[in-house]
């Protein structure tokens, strides 16, 4: 970032990690087509695998699990389907249950029939309902199918970390798949696909450092897996035809080998660079409401309502003032509307949100620096009596 500017919008992407960019162009420089069996087809193939190994290590599970996409909600839409297979033999899901806080990708129910997907409601706090979501399962035709449940691991607008081990046992009980979607998790957490007790993860390169354009579905094993999304060549054991975008991988693998090293340490000092950040957004202005400030969640993210100021209005502000920010999600073409995040919390969404989420590259004077532009945002707040 230009030295004008600072970059605080980590969660919509990460700036491209030096390892990654040098395997990125590296790999373009290989001709071969991965599927090829000549020489320079297998140099790319290894490539490729040598990616799977990286990514499939960063989410605990075995490479051979691991499907390649163009990115997270590829993946979502792939895993998101009434359609599996148990080795050869049909599987048939019935329903779709996903928590009324899921990204958009995995809110729209993927492959699922609109009447086929059920919402699991959240506390005032941000978390999965596990009561609800145990209800609901009770309450399941098993007869129709099985249920499929989908929670993600970190939320993407409030960071907030849901219990994923306690929805896993009650997915278990009652003979579920359950797909987390690990993709703001991803390098900021420990992850393990066996510990998490999920049957799939989603995971996304660019939120890692990766290029963008590349992502993964990750399966706790080889033998049930969904009906292809994408036909054609029978790429990726089948799973997702398309030739393998080997230089975008071959980056994902190597932002997977960088962030998944020293978690806890790396991530103890980004949260400490967020909770000064926090303690003076408080001290300038003690109405600020922090969401999720009393839960677990990942130490990258702050999300916040300032009274009176509506979310768009604020991010332009902080924008005119150099600091790059979100209005929750970054998945709508740059459109700000109502969150259905903050919905589903029971606050009022008209007022909105914004967030703050950042890396390891962020510095102590970014931090005073935006600290500084906020309380300047909120005095005007006060000042003017209205939206600033």
């Amino acid at each position: 970032m230009s030295g004008s500017r600072i970059y605080m919008d980590w969660n919509a992407t990460a700036p491209l990690r030096t390892e990654a960019r040098e395997a990125f162009l590296s790999a373009l420089d290989q001709v071969g087509n991965p599927s090829s069996v000549h020489g320079e087809g297998r140099a790319v193939r290894a490539l490729v695998e040598s990616a799977r190994r990286d990514v499939a290590a960063l989410c605990g599970a075995q490479a051979a699990s691991v499907t390649f996409t163009s990115g997270a909600t590829e993946a979502a839409n792939m895993v998101l389907t009434p359609d599996f297979r148990m080795g050869r033999t049909p599987l048939r899901i019935a329903k779709l249950y996903a928590s009324a806080i899921e990204h958009p990708a995995v809110r729209e129910g993927g492959r699922f029939a609109r009447e086929d997907v059920c919402e699991v409601p959240v506390t005032a706090a941000g978390v999965v309902d596990c009561a609800a979501l145990e209800a609901l399962l009770a309450a399941h035709d098993r007869q129709a199918g099985l249920p499929m449940v989908a929670v993600m691991l970190a939320n993407n607008e409030t960071g907030i970390v849901q219990p994923i081990a306690e929805v896993a046992a009650i997915v278990r009980a009652h003979g579920g798949l359950l797909v987390v979607d690990a993709v703001q998790a991803a390098g900021r957490l420990p992850l393990s696909i066996e510990a998490l007790g999920a049957d799939f993860l989603i995971v996304s390169s660019h939120k890692i450092g990766g290029p963008k354009g590349a992502g993964a579905l990750v399966a706790r094993g080889e033998v049930m897996m969904p009906s292809a999304l994408i036909h054609g060549g029978g790429q990726e054991k089948g799973h997702r035809s398309g030739t393998e975008n080997a230089p975008a991988l071959t980056g994902f693998g190597a932002a997977a080998r960088v962030v998944a090293g020293n978690i806890d340490g790396r991530m103890a000092a980004i949260a400490a660079l967020r909770d000064r950040l926090e303690a003076e957004m408080q001290s300038s202005a003690p109405d600020v409401v922090i969401h999720g400030r009393d839960v677990s969640r990942i130490g990258n993210t702050t999300y916040f309502t300032l009274p009176g100021l509506k979310a768009e209005t604020g991010q332009i502000a902080f924008d005119l003032e150099g600091v790059a920010l979100s209005a929750g999600s970054a998945c709508s073409s740059g459109k700000v509307g109502q969150s259905h995040v903050l919905t589903a919390m029971g606050y009022d969404p008209r007022q909105g949100a914004l967030r703050i989420s950042i890396g390891e590259a962020t510095t102590e004077a970014e931090i005073e620096r935006c600290a500084t532009v906020f309380a300047k945002v909120a005095a005007r707040r006060r000042s003017t009596g209205k939206a600033a």
